[in-house]
């Protein structure tokens, strides 16, 4: 059998791990183990994302007195954890295979430094042939440090291990043209990193019950993803050898492929490209220098180029660039503090605010 990939991010969704009342499924698991450890045994390398802790604490205990949702949410992913990956951790064992568990908040994503020494450690599990299962460490996170769900987790850590495709299994088949549930929807089997416009494709409303996101985050994610050059599967998990018939090229498997952008970004700007929320300055940029900086040619964000400085930045922090409309169109690293920008701005030699190498521009 020949696969597609030989090394993959796998993202499965609370849906996927849980039944209807929130217990976990664990003849699902079961499965998906399997399957994972016969992809690890034929030499493909697999980082796994997994929901599903806050779904299993949710469903072996009840607060003793009313707290409020973040706490509530604490409590169930610290119990719900444990069973998780115990349950993980029996299953790979009894196919011989040795898994780690890393918990890790958005915040740890916002310091390149701790970026880096995170990437050593899934470097360091996947060399010595361990199976790294990641979660979200939902016991520390508030709302304003939490993912959006896994699936944006997922994007970070497939980008930063250097994954050739993300996998994000949901309860759905994948991305349709219209509502699933209408009689006339058709599935989307591929959207080519060009022309996919998010505006244009409908998929399912709602969320997860049991988890944070749904399928229009997992479009802004997918489009991420591709267009860092990693491939993307949109699957239903639920069916059965899902992960061996999608990664088999001799097969065709019902799901959406997004396909990847051929000229991805450098491992920085990847790095700031998932770094949005982590900014602390904004200026807003003409229609001139928002024109040069998404064309195909390598240019620098300079001082002439920017209208307004919509809140102040120090030397090295990372700001949000946006259009004269409030769009935000990139994420750059400062190369000065927002206090020199005017004196730049009069001189005959300006200096880049951001440099080409330090900006993410959006697709």
């Amino acid at each position: 059998m020949q696969f597609r990939y030989k090394k993959i991010t796998i993202k499965i969704g609370s849906n996927v791990l849980t039944k209807p009342d929130g217990t976990l499924n664990v003849s699902h698991i079961a499965h998906l183990v399997d399957q994972i450890t016969f992809l690890h045994k034929h030499g493909v390398e697999v980082v796994l994302v997994s929901s599903g802790a806050v779904a299993a604490g949710r469903a072996i205990f009840e607060p003793a007195k009313k707290t409020d949702a973040v706490s509530q949410r604490q409590l169930w992913a610290a119990l719900g954890q444990v069973k998780l990956i115990s349950r993980y951790s029996n299953f790979f064992s009894e196919h011989g295979l040795v898994c780690a568990q890393v918990l890790t908040t958005k915040e740890n994503f916002s310091d390149r430094t701790h970026y880096l020494n995170m990437k050593n450690c899934f470097n360091t599990l996947l060399e010595n042939r361990v199976l790294p299962i990641v979660n979200e460490n939902d016991t520390i996170s508030v709302t304003e440090l939490m993912f959006t769900d896994n699936d944006e987790l997922s994007g970070l850590i497939a980008s930063m291990v250097n994954s050739e495709a993300l996998i994000i299994l949901s309860n759905v088949n994948g991305v349709y043209n219209i509502h699933p549930q209408k009689e006339n929807a058709e599935l989307i089997r591929k959207i080519d990193f060009d022309d996919f416009e998010n505006g244009n494709v409908v998929t399912t409303s709602g969320q997860s019950t049991f988890g944070r996101g749904g399928m229009h985050t997992k479009l802004r994610i997918a489009r991420k993803v591709a267009g860092d050059g990693i491939g993307v599967h949109i699957a239903n998990g639920t069916v059965e050898n899902v992960l061996i018939h999608l990664l088999d090229l001799e097969k065709e498997f019902q799901h959406t492929y997004f396909v990847p952008n051929k000229k991805p970004s450098s491992g920085i700007k990847k790095w700031i490209g998932y770094s949005e929320s982590f900014t602390k300055g904004q200026v807003m940029i003409n229609q001139g220098a928002l024109k040069a900086l998404v064309s195909d040619t390598a240019v620098s964000l300079l001082p002439v180029g920017v209208v307004e400085i919509i809140s102040e930045f120090k030397k090295g922090d990372l700001i949000k660039i946006i259009d004269e409309t409030g769009n935000v169109v990139g994420v750059g690293k400062a190369q000065y503090s927002s206090d020199k920008i005017k004196s730049d701005t009069n001189s005959k030699k300006q200096r880049p605010l951001i440099h080409y190498d330090y900006l993410y521009m959006e697709k």
